[in-house]
């Protein structure tokens, strides 16, 4: 459950009254598309509707089935936010931004390269990049699509491709577990050598090579790895 702290107010009118709920800000945009996808106490701060929450000002009942016909929080958090808005103090929705907008610069640092070095650009240069392209970051639209649209603002001003590379492990026995859990998600095809040590193929972005064979040499510093 997201804390009060954390939380934000969604808000509606209607006949004169406010109706007020207490949600977790990094779930609106997913509870908006689907909200079986989300777990309700993941969601809500608190189950209930207020008048002003602030204040722990409360409808009654009859107020809430008047005004949305059902005492059911999800049903009512889904007319709240579809007809209403969502309440962001200043700080609130810089710091807000600023999460988004790591999450944007950081996908496309992890897969994307620069075609002619091969290699991820620089955090920096991504994020000069897209603070020239004016792309406007908005706190509750979904990541996947806000990624795709910096994209396409960031391609007329940095070279950027996103190809897959292929890389082989060699991996002595001593470090397989945690060689497993990382490589695991990325797996083609692994076995054990007669060596005693255990070989994985990954399929991974390219702009994650580095990084990833970075994580392994740091829990097995022996372990051998080439390029497919």
């Amino acid at each position: 459950m997201v804390s009060l702290d954390n939380a934000v107010l969604a808000r509606m009118e209607k006949g004169g009254k406010r109706y007020e709920i207490l949600v977790d800000p990094d779930l609106v945009d997913a509870f908006k598309t689907d909200p079986t996808s989300v777990k309700v106490d993941d969601f809500f701060a608190m189950d209930e509707v207020f008048h002003d929450a602030r204040g722990g000002e409360r409808p009654t009942e009859d107020a809430i089935e008047n005004t949305f016909q059902t005492q059911d929080i999800v049903e009512i958090g889904k007319i709240i936010l579809e007809k209403g808005s969502i309440q962001l103090t200043t700080n609130q929705r810089k710091a807000m931004v600023e999460r988004m907008r790591q999450k944007i610069v950081h996908h496309i640092q992890s897969q994307a390269v620069d075609p002619k070095t091969k290699s991820p650009h620089p955090t920096t240069r991504i994020e000069l990049a897209l603070e020239e392209s004016r792309y406007s970051v908005d706190p509750f639209k979904n990541l996947d699509q806000q990624i795709k649209d910096a994209i396409d603002k960031l391609k007329p001003l940095i070279p950027l491709s996103f190809e897959t590379v292929r890389l082989a492990f060699k991996v002595p026995g001593s470090g397989y577990g945690g060689a497993m859990r990382i490589l695991r998600p990325f797996q083609v095809k692994e076995g054990w050598l007669e060596d005693g040590s255990w070989a994985c193929v990954v399929d991974i972005p390219a702009g994650m090579k580095g990084e990833l064979i970075g994580q392994i040499m740091r829990v097995s510093s022996q372990t051998e790895v080439k390029e497919m």
